[in-house]
Protein backbone atom coordinates (compact mmCIF):
# COMPACT_ATOMS: atom_id res chain seq x y z
CA UNK A 1 0.00 0.00 0.00
CA UNK A 2 0.93 3.63 -1.13
CA UNK A 3 2.13 6.09 1.52
CA UNK A 4 1.10 9.96 1.39
CA UNK A 5 3.54 11.97 2.51
CA UNK A 6 3.03 15.86 3.46
CA UNK A 7 5.54 17.33 2.63
CA UNK A 8 5.62 21.43 3.28
CA UNK A 9 7.96 23.91 4.38
CA UNK A 10 6.74 26.45 7.16
CA UNK A 11 8.75 29.03 9.12
CA UNK A 12 10.09 28.96 12.63
CA UNK A 13 6.74 30.46 14.01
CA UNK A 14 4.90 27.74 12.04
CA UNK A 15 3.30 29.42 8.93
CA UNK A 16 3.36 27.85 5.00
CA UNK A 17 2.87 31.57 3.89
CA UNK A 18 3.44 35.41 5.28
CA UNK A 19 0.84 37.52 6.56
CA UNK A 20 -0.20 38.99 2.69
CA UNK A 21 0.10 35.14 1.22
CA UNK A 22 4.08 35.74 0.27
CA UNK A 23 6.68 32.35 -0.07
CA UNK A 24 9.48 34.32 -1.47
CA UNK A 25 11.22 33.21 1.97
CA UNK A 26 12.43 28.96 1.70
CA UNK A 27 15.76 28.85 0.18
CA UNK A 28 16.60 25.62 -1.48
CA UNK A 29 20.46 25.47 -0.41
CA UNK A 30 22.23 22.62 -1.84
CA UNK A 31 21.98 19.75 0.64
CA UNK A 32 17.65 20.47 1.09
CA UNK A 33 17.31 20.47 -2.27
CA UNK A 34 18.99 17.07 -2.89
CA UNK A 35 16.43 15.61 -0.23
CA UNK A 36 13.71 17.53 -1.77
CA UNK A 37 14.78 16.10 -5.22
CA UNK A 38 15.19 12.68 -3.83
CA UNK A 39 11.95 12.42 -2.39
CA UNK A 40 10.37 14.11 -5.93
CA UNK A 41 12.10 10.87 -7.52
CA UNK A 42 10.66 8.57 -5.66
CA UNK A 43 7.00 9.90 -5.88
CA UNK A 44 4.04 7.99 -7.74
CA UNK A 45 2.43 10.92 -7.82
CA UNK A 46 2.32 14.63 -6.49
CA UNK A 47 -1.03 15.82 -5.02
CA UNK A 48 -1.77 19.32 -4.76
CA UNK A 49 -5.16 21.06 -3.10
CA UNK A 50 -6.42 23.92 -6.09
CA UNK A 51 -4.37 26.87 -4.55
CA UNK A 52 -0.76 24.85 -4.74
CA UNK A 53 -1.99 23.36 -7.95
CA UNK A 54 -2.55 26.86 -9.33
CA UNK A 55 0.81 28.05 -8.72
CA UNK A 56 2.92 24.96 -9.53
CA UNK A 57 0.99 24.40 -12.59
CA UNK A 58 1.34 28.08 -14.02
CA UNK A 59 5.31 27.95 -12.35
CA UNK A 60 7.18 24.36 -13.72
CA UNK A 61 6.22 24.00 -17.11
CA UNK A 62 8.57 26.90 -17.80
CA UNK A 63 11.99 25.52 -17.04
CA UNK A 64 13.26 28.47 -19.25
CA UNK A 65 12.40 30.19 -16.57
CA UNK A 66 14.63 28.86 -13.75
CA UNK A 67 16.56 31.24 -12.68
CA UNK A 68 18.23 28.66 -9.89
CA UNK A 69 19.48 24.70 -9.94
CA UNK A 70 16.79 23.37 -7.61
CA UNK A 71 13.83 24.44 -9.83
CA UNK A 72 15.66 23.39 -13.25
CA UNK A 73 16.52 19.76 -11.75
CA UNK A 74 12.91 19.62 -10.83
CA UNK A 75 11.19 21.02 -13.76
CA UNK A 76 11.70 17.15 -15.65
CA UNK A 77 10.53 15.22 -12.48
CA UNK A 78 6.91 17.64 -12.35
CA UNK A 79 6.23 17.76 -15.83
CA UNK A 80 6.61 13.29 -15.58
CA UNK A 81 5.45 12.43 -12.77
CA UNK A 82 1.35 12.02 -12.62
CA UNK A 83 -0.61 14.78 -10.52
CA UNK A 84 -3.42 14.50 -8.77
CA UNK A 85 -5.37 17.75 -7.24
CA UNK A 86 -8.03 18.42 -4.70
CA UNK A 87 -10.54 20.39 -5.37
CA UNK A 88 -14.26 21.06 -5.05
CA UNK A 89 -14.48 23.90 -7.04
CA UNK A 90 -12.22 21.92 -10.11
CA UNK A 91 -13.70 19.67 -12.80
CA UNK A 92 -10.63 19.55 -14.68
CA UNK A 93 -6.59 20.57 -14.97
CA UNK A 94 -4.23 20.78 -17.49
CA UNK A 95 -0.82 19.10 -17.90
CA UNK A 96 -2.93 15.41 -17.66
CA UNK A 97 -3.65 16.03 -14.03
CA UNK A 98 -6.65 13.80 -12.30
CA UNK A 99 -8.72 15.80 -10.22
CA UNK A 100 -10.59 14.45 -7.49
CA UNK A 101 -13.60 16.40 -6.04
CA UNK A 102 -16.44 14.32 -4.91
CA UNK A 103 -15.96 11.23 -2.77
CA UNK A 104 -12.45 12.69 -1.32
CA UNK A 105 -11.93 9.70 1.20
CA UNK A 106 -12.73 6.72 -1.14
CA UNK A 107 -11.23 8.12 -4.21
CA UNK A 108 -7.62 8.89 -2.01
CA UNK A 109 -8.26 5.45 -0.12
CA UNK A 110 -8.19 3.31 -3.87
CA UNK A 111 -5.34 5.87 -4.92
CA UNK A 112 -3.23 4.29 -1.88
CA UNK A 113 -4.15 1.04 -2.51
CA UNK A 114 -2.68 1.16 -6.40
CA UNK A 115 0.59 -0.28 -6.48
CA UNK A 116 3.47 2.11 -7.19
CA UNK A 117 5.25 4.97 -5.26
CA UNK A 118 4.07 6.97 -2.53
CA UNK A 119 2.04 9.89 -2.92
CA UNK A 120 3.45 13.29 -2.33
CA UNK A 121 1.24 16.33 -0.92
CA UNK A 122 3.07 19.25 -1.49
CA UNK A 123 2.53 22.62 0.27
CA UNK A 124 -1.10 23.81 1.56
CA UNK A 125 -2.61 23.58 4.84
CA UNK A 126 -6.42 23.06 3.50
CA UNK A 127 -6.05 19.88 1.26
CA UNK A 128 -3.60 18.32 4.06
CA UNK A 129 -6.23 19.20 6.80
CA UNK A 130 -8.72 16.97 4.79
CA UNK A 131 -6.48 13.89 4.43
CA UNK A 132 -5.67 14.43 8.33
CA UNK A 133 -9.35 14.71 9.55
CA UNK A 134 -9.97 11.06 7.83
CA UNK A 135 -6.72 9.47 8.91
CA UNK A 136 -5.30 9.82 5.11
CA UNK A 137 -1.50 10.85 5.67
CA UNK A 138 0.72 8.74 6.98
CA UNK A 139 3.66 11.01 7.42
CA UNK A 140 4.13 14.49 7.87
CA UNK A 141 7.51 16.20 6.24
CA UNK A 142 7.90 19.70 7.68
CA UNK A 143 10.91 21.56 6.72
CA UNK A 144 11.41 24.64 9.16
CA UNK A 145 13.02 27.16 7.58
CA UNK A 146 15.06 29.96 9.81
CA UNK A 147 12.75 32.95 8.88
CA UNK A 148 10.11 34.44 11.70
CA UNK A 149 7.16 35.43 9.55
CA UNK A 150 5.02 36.72 12.58
CA UNK A 151 1.88 35.57 10.87
CA UNK A 152 0.28 34.30 7.85
CA UNK A 153 -1.10 30.85 7.20
CA UNK A 154 -0.51 28.21 9.54
CA UNK A 155 0.77 24.67 8.65
CA UNK A 156 -2.04 23.20 10.68
CA UNK A 157 -5.32 25.10 10.07
CA UNK A 158 -6.95 25.60 14.02
CA UNK A 159 -8.59 21.87 14.53
CA UNK A 160 -8.72 19.24 16.76
CA UNK A 161 -5.71 17.92 18.97
CA UNK A 162 -3.44 15.37 16.31
CA UNK A 163 -1.19 13.42 18.35
CA UNK A 164 2.52 12.63 16.42
CA UNK A 165 5.21 10.65 17.11
CA UNK A 166 9.04 12.05 15.60
CA UNK A 167 10.59 9.35 13.29
CA UNK A 168 12.80 11.12 12.51
CA UNK A 169 15.40 14.75 11.88
CA UNK A 170 17.71 16.20 9.87
CA UNK A 171 19.79 19.71 9.36
CA UNK A 172 20.81 20.57 5.66
CA UNK A 173 23.06 23.31 4.78
CA UNK A 174 23.30 24.53 8.29
CA UNK A 175 19.91 26.64 7.97
CA UNK A 176 16.74 24.32 7.40
CA UNK A 177 15.91 21.24 9.34
CA UNK A 178 13.43 18.55 8.50
CA UNK A 179 10.70 16.86 11.40
CA UNK A 180 9.42 13.51 9.78
CA UNK A 181 6.50 12.66 11.97
CA UNK A 182 3.77 9.48 11.89
CA UNK A 183 0.45 9.82 13.56
CA UNK A 184 0.73 8.54 17.38
CA UNK A 185 -1.17 5.80 18.48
Amino acid sequence: MRKIIYWVHQSVDGFIEGPNGEFDWPVMREELSAYSLELSERAGAFVYGRKVWEMMSYWWPRPESMADAHGRAFAPIWRRTPKIVLSRTLESADHGARVIGADLVGQVAALKAEPGGDLLLTGGSAAAAALTDHGLIDEYQVIVHPVVLGGGRPVFPPKDRLALRLVGSRGFDGASVLLRYERAG
